[in-house]
């Protein structure tokens, strides 16, 4: 696709500073722009490349602007990242949707899709599943039975829903990922270890997007729910019974036991890992490769393993990097004392 300068403004409500007519082909990172592509400058950071970057037009945040004209053509705007991911969305809808049903998708006869409805080749759509209007099913998905997938949700390739699942409108979940598979429950018993049915299921509310490569248990008895909003990046392990609320982001390769309940709004950073049957309250924010065995109050910021107040982590730290120089200044200070005892 090809675009002028005017239009791209257009679209942002950006104003421009150099040649309107000055047209776009593609994009680029800021750092190896192209020639013919736009790109955006968000960051004092990266200024410098207002007059180095070899990309025809720039989105830049106004605040950044220091002079009246520059070699490349300006779209100024409040804020350039916001703009760009504006942009971003406005292309992928340029793209279109895939719609009707490819060879090889097999249906049982219960099944009811909606309108509009794209289901890719070889995808297994089980008894009594609902598939809501403008949804996705990109080839080689299995839907087991009485699965509920809401309006407009994209479930690619490779993706695996448990029976009784219920995915709500919008949402999306990359490839190879689980959704439903058996809690980890067993019995100890003197012949070994007894498996626990696992006969519950795992709701995904609406707005939730999940990346590739995840599990997601469903509950013993009840749901797994993933609340509204929620976020979560690629190789997580959410066990039984776990309750996330509202508008949550979790990074890759976190991992949350049985039945922990997690509030609204919370920030989970890579290699986090929760124990179960905890309270998470709300806005905590929980930095990487922490291990949380104990609850959190609202608005905590949590470090280390066992993860404690950050700031608390950070001040131990220091005296932890200096513990053997510590030690030795204690042992100094004690045969110091023995000698002069000693006298």
């Amino acid at each position: 696709m090809e675009f002028t300068a005017s239009q791209i403004a257009a679209f942002i409500n950006g104003k421009i500073i150099g040649d309107e007519n000055t047209t776009i082909t593609g994009v680029s990172p800021i750092e190896s722009g192209e020639n013919g592509h736009l790109s955006f400058v968000a960051q004092e950071r990266f200024a410098e490349f207002l007059s180095t970057t070899k990309c025809s037009v720039l989105i830049v945040s106004e605040k950044l602007l220091t002079k009246d004209s520059y070699p490349k053509t300006i779209i100024a705007v409040e804020d350039a990242y916001l703009s760009f991911q504006v942009l971003m969305n406005l292309y992928k809808e340029m793209q279109g949707r895939k719609t009707g049903i490819e060879d090889g998708a097999v249906f049982h006869e219960t099944s009811k899709v909606g309108e509009n409805v794209y289901v890719g080749a070889f995808t297994c759509v089980s008894e009594k599943v609902r598939i809501g209007d403008g949804s996705q099913i990109y080839p080689q998905v299995y839907i087991g039975k009485n699965v509920k997938i809401g309006k407009n949700c994209i479930i690619y390739s490779g993706v695996r829903i448990y029976d009784y699942c219920v995915i709500g409108d919008n949402c999306v979940i990359h490839s190879n990922t689980v959704i439903g598979s058996d809690g980890f429950g067993f019995q100890p018993t003197k012949d070994g270890y007894q498996k626990i049915p696992q006969l519950g299921n795992v709701v995904l509310e609406d707005n939730v997007e999940i990346g590739s490569n995840c599990s997601i248990d469903r509950g013993t008895l009840g749901s797994t729910v993933i609340g509204k909003g929620t976020k979560i990046d690629n190789l997580i392990q959410i066990a039984h019974n776990v309750k996330i609320g509202q508008n949550n982001v979790i990074a890759a390769q976190a991992g949350i036991a049985g039945s922990t309940v997690i509030g609204d709004w919370n920030q989970i950073g890579g290699q986090v890992g929760i124990v179960g049957h905890i309270n998470i309250g709300n806005q905590v924010k929980v930095q990487a490769q922490s291990g949380v065995n104990s609850s959190a109050k609202d608005g905590e910021v949590l470090y280390g393993s066992p993860a404690i107040n950050a700031g608390e982590y950070r001040r131990n730290y220091v005296h932890f990097r200096n513990f053997t120089e510590i030690v030795k200044r204690i042992n100094n200070i004690e045969n110091n004392s023995k000698d002069k005892t000693s006298e």
